[in-house]
């Protein structure tokens, strides 16, 4: 006799086996070769889905939390699935934060089980729904990429202080402290994406990328906003798609598109060369971050220079005038690319 398996009861399974292994590894672990039991560590841990979350989680838990980002530079979290280590990870953690709107749409059965567990959130659910951005494909859904806005951002990371004061009440005062001293930075950085996205003449605003991750930057800085691509990098551009944008490239003199950081560049090297054939030159107005920050340990690894970086280099690709180093002069990429 055959036995079918659904989805739902193989994420079940999953999260349950994963349990059960780590409460034995946890025994062993606690108990030391003399048979006595070692004290654990005393840090909150916290594993978060984007690396967006994870710097807010950092920045607002300071030394009083261990947080782990499950996906680095250039992941597309549209497509993640979790794999056994991110498992294994989110079952051993106090506390799980997501971005959700259905960012990470492969993993939400899983986190539903995981809540059922654990402390488990999506932050981005926190946004209300009258600052959200509706998805016209989709009707009572909603574009997830929150936090191209920092004004927008501001209620996920509000959630996530939050959900650390909830977790760990007892530090509760620190994670207020941190949490305004972080969203302090989101004012300065407010200040300077209007002060110099000004600089853009009207006629150029507008921002061509690989798929549409910057409505809400278009939205709060003023920008026509253009995706190869959908919300979701799930959907693909046809010939017709392309066809159609080459000709708005053509018509409307649009000098530069964007790569992304975690998307394939193919579509737009296919615009590029579609625009080319009919004698439109087009230049590649350098690389954004949509939907993962850059390196580990750099500035655009964090979210201020992440959208520092955005900023920038929109800002001096479309013929405005921006420094060459970004807000807080620390944008090495874009130092270099200027001086080239």
């Amino acid at each position: 006799m055959s036995v079918k398996l659904s989805r739902q009861s193989v994420v079940v399974s999953a999260v349950a086996l994963a349990i059960v292994a780590l409460g034995l590894v946890t025994i062993s672990l606690m108990r030391g070769s003399d048979g006595t039991t070692e004290v654990a560590s005393d840090k909150l841990t916290v594993v978060a889905t984007t690396s967006m979350i994870a710097d807010a989680v950092r920045e607002i838990g300071g030394d009083r939390v261990s947080v782990k980002s499950l996906m680095g530079p250039g992941v597309d979290p549209h497509s993640y699935r979790q794999t056994r280590s991110d498992i294994a990870a989110m079952v051993r953690a106090d506390l799980v934060l997501y971005s959700g709107l259905d960012l990470e749409a492969q993993m939400i059965e899983f986190f539903e089980d995981l809540k059922k567990r654990k402390g488990v959130a999506a932050v981005g659910e926190a946004v209300p729904v009258a600052q959200r951005i509706p998805y016209a494909a989709h009707p009572g859904r909603y574009d997830p990429h929150i936090w191209m806005a920092p004004d927008v951002w501001t209620f996920a990371v509000e959630k996530v202080r939050d959900e650390l004061i909830a977790a760990r009440p007892q530090d509760a005062e620190t994670f207020k402290t941190n949490a305004a001293k972080y969203l302090s930075q989101f004012s300065d950085l407010k200040d300077y994406a209007s002060r110099v996205l000004a600089t853009v003449p009207k006629e150029r605003r507008v921002i061509l990328t690989a798929h549409d991750a910057f409505s809400y930057f278009g939205r709060d800085f003023g920008f026509e906003v253009i995706g190869i691509q959908g919300i979701s990098t799930e959907s693909e551009a046809g010939l017709n798609r392309i066809k159609s944008l080459v000709e708005t490239i053509v018509s409307r003199g649009i000098k530069a598109v964007f790569v992304e950081s975690s998307v394939a560049e193919r579509n737009v090297r296919a615009l590029i060369e579609g625009a080319a054939a009919r004698g439109a030159k087009v230049e590649i107005g350098g690389e954004l971050f949509s939907d993962a920050m850059g390196q580990p340990g750099t500035y655009e690894g964090t979210y201020i220079g992440m959208i520092d970086h955005n900023i920038t280099v929109i800002t001096r690709a479309l013929g405005g005038d921006a420094p060459v180093r970004g807000m807080n002069g620390a944008l090495m990429a874009v130092a270099e690319r200027g001086a080239g």
